[in-house]
């Protein structure tokens, strides 16, 4: 009797399990979760602490990988990172010294003579708008020495438009008035300012400003209350150089002039 013969099949031989490296391989694992989770806090606690240096961090990671990516060759990618490199510690050492130091620059004073940045004297008057006229008039203030000077005009100024420190220190209330050369500043004008230029903003020296001209009763109410009116004229003036500021005037009493002209100086 014939036994048939049974093919013996050819075992697939494959990697054999290694222990050792198994474990050597979870342990790496279990080392790297515990260094990153480590990192990670210690990250949230800087956060917490100075989150200008996690900005600065973030924004030089994001550049990092950005160049990186862009790099055509390791040399490039290479020089990329040391310019991220030094940019970001240049940037920390930046944040460290605004954080543990504040410096405040001295404050710029205009010397007298310098001209204003609004072009007053080259253009007409009647042109500006009343916001351009009163930052010309801030403008002169600032030419001459003033300083602390402040655009306030607007709904609510209660009557000043700019204020201003003198150099003797004196404190300066104006008021702006952009008229057009038909249309004179009235004593109830004078009267309005007069209420609150003193009482209420507490000035040394009340001017009123305008790029026309006065009536006669507003210049006498002006020259009662101690105001000093400047007119298109004397404005001209005071822009060109010619006549002195405002504030470098003498009471009106001390003119010497009719009463109609006292106030204007």
């Amino acid at each position: 009797m014939t036994v048939p013969e049974h093919r013996v099949s050819e075992r697939r031989t494959g990697r054999r399990f290694d222990l050792r490296a198994t474990t050597v391989t979870f342990g790496l694992a279990a080392i790297a979760l515990v260094l990153v989770g480590w990192v990670v806090r210690m990250a949230f606690d800087v956060a917490q602490r100075r989150p200008v240096w996690v900005f600065v961090l973030v924004v030089g990671v994001v550049t990092a990988v950005l160049l990186s990516r862009s790099a055509r060759s390791r040399r490039t990618a290479a020089r990329a990172a040391l310019c991220t490199t030094d940019a970001l510690t240049a940037a920390t050492a930046t944040t460290l010294d605004a954080l543990d130091v504040e410096r405040e620059a001295p404050p710029t004073r205009s010397a007298p003579g310098e001209e204003t940045s609004v072009a007053v004297v080259a253009a007409d008057l009647g042109e500006l708008d009343p916001y351009e006229f009163e930052e010309a008039i801030a403008d002169l203030c600032r030419r001459d020495g003033c300083t602390d000077v402040e655009v306030v005009g607007g709904a609510g100024d209660l009557g000043a438009d700019v204020l201003a420190v003198a150099p003797d220190g004196r404190r300066v209330v104006i008021q702006c008035k952009r008229y057009g050369d038909d249309n004179k500043v009235g004593s109830q004008d004078l009267q309005r300012f007069g209420g609150t230029c003193f009482t209420v903003h507490g000035a040394d020296v009340a001017v009123l400003v305008t790029s026309s001209d006065f009536t006669a009763p507003a210049a006498d109410y002006a020259e009662w209350c101690g105001i000093v009116c400047v007119n298109e004229e004397r404005l001209r003036d005071w822009c060109e150089g010619g006549g002195p500021a405002p504030w470098e005037q003498p009471p009106p009493e001390e003119n010497g002039t009719g009463s109609s002209e006292r106030a204007l100086w």
